[in-house]
């Protein structure tokens, strides 16, 4: 599954901290997080972010783990 940026909406904003949503639709969770995934929009993520994956299979959280040279996921905890 590609990446499509018209997935991927804010959902809170509050003090440099964004709360993400990325709709998968129909294709699997998995491969959501792994890394270079959210690449064309690493300009848009900050460390610290949240990101909540919804898809065919359910829902998952991440944190952004790093932004840039490439955006990395990570789960909470």
């Amino acid at each position: 599954m590609a990446f499509v940026i018209r997935n991927l909406s804010v959902l809170a904003y509050a003090q440099g901290f964004t709360l993400w949503h990325y709709k998968a639709a129909a294709a699997p969770l998995a491969g959501l997080d792994a890394p270079g995934f959210f690449d064309d929009a690493a300009d848009m993520f900050a460390p610290g972010d949240m990101v909540l994956l919804s898809g065919s299979q359910g829902g998952q959280m991440r944190v952004v783990a790093q932004a840039a040279p490439g955006v990395r996921l990570a789960p909470l905890g």
